[in-house]
């Protein structure tokens, strides 16, 4: 923000980091995401090395959170659920933290770049269709073809049923980044209110603690924000892995 401009966007911009390492293209996100990894594997690791009878509060989560993945993967896809449990558990915790670290000072989102969030979508998508693929054989492709319908109006409805397929890369994507980046957008804004009404005089005092406790409640808005978008995109996941195994 400068001369009372308040640019909201700047802060899902790149920077080099590391010197020559930064100039190859290693930014704050790819450092965002490293540190992702290792804390999905050290609340993992590290939590679950007593395997207490009675857990630590460590253990605890690492346990809680082992369970609520591995029963949404059970409830929804069926007993199959059990070989995908762990792509599914790695890219929730992967998204959440990724979520939750940048509600933090000096950290960033990741989530919040339509690159990454495609990348995650394109993994699924194509393990799915090849999940179809080596489960059904060509049989896969008549998850294209709606049953019921008139042969004569397959020419029409299989190619929207292809598309509506595709667009899962759009809509899963877009959805994750599309609300990382709004909330943050958000953050960033009443953060400028405050700044500038507080720099105002005893005028602006008031309703600069307004913008306050308004940024406050975003910020807690934002920590339910991240760990719901993680949880719709590891379902979502869950039901086209459903789709391709059931194809129905």
């Amino acid at each position: 923000m400068a001369a009372g401009k308040i640019d909201a966007l700047s802060q899902f911009a790149l920077h080099p980091m590391f010197g020559e390492l930064g100039q190859m293209g290693f930014s704050q996100s790819p450092l965002m995401m490293a540190v992702a990894a290792g804390l999905t594997l050290l609340i993992l690791g590290v939590g679950m090395a007593p395997r207490a009878m009675v857990p630590g509060r460590l253990q605890a989560a690492a346990e809680l959170l082992y369970e609520f993945v591995h029963n949404m993967c059970i409830e929804t896809i069926g007993e199959e659920g059990r070989r995908f449990f762990p792509f599914v558990f790695t890219l929730f915790l992967f998204i959440l933290f990724g979520n939750l670290l940048g509600v933090f000072p000096y950290f960033f989102t990741f989530t919040s770049h339509i690159a990454v969030t495609l990348a995650l979508t394109l993994a699924v998508v194509v393990l799915t269709t090849v999940v179809g693929l080596a489960i059904h054989k060509l049989h896969f492709f008549s998850y294209f073809v709606p049953h019921g319908v008139p042969k004569a109006l397959l020419p029409l409805l299989v190619p929207i049923e292809i598309l509506s397929y595709l667009s899962r890369l759009i809509s899963l994507s877009v959805r994750l980044f599309a609300n990382m980046m709004a909330g943050h957008v958000m953050l960033e804004v009443f953060g400028a209110f405050v700044i500038m009404l507080g720099g105002a005089g005893w005028l602006g005092l008031l309703p600069a603690g307004l913008a306050l406790g308004i940024n406050t409640i975003l910020i807690g808005f934002e920590l339910l924000v991240a760990v719901l978008q993680a949880y719709v995109f590891a379902i979502l996941t869950c039901i086209y892995l459903h789709d391709a195994v059931h194809l129905h």
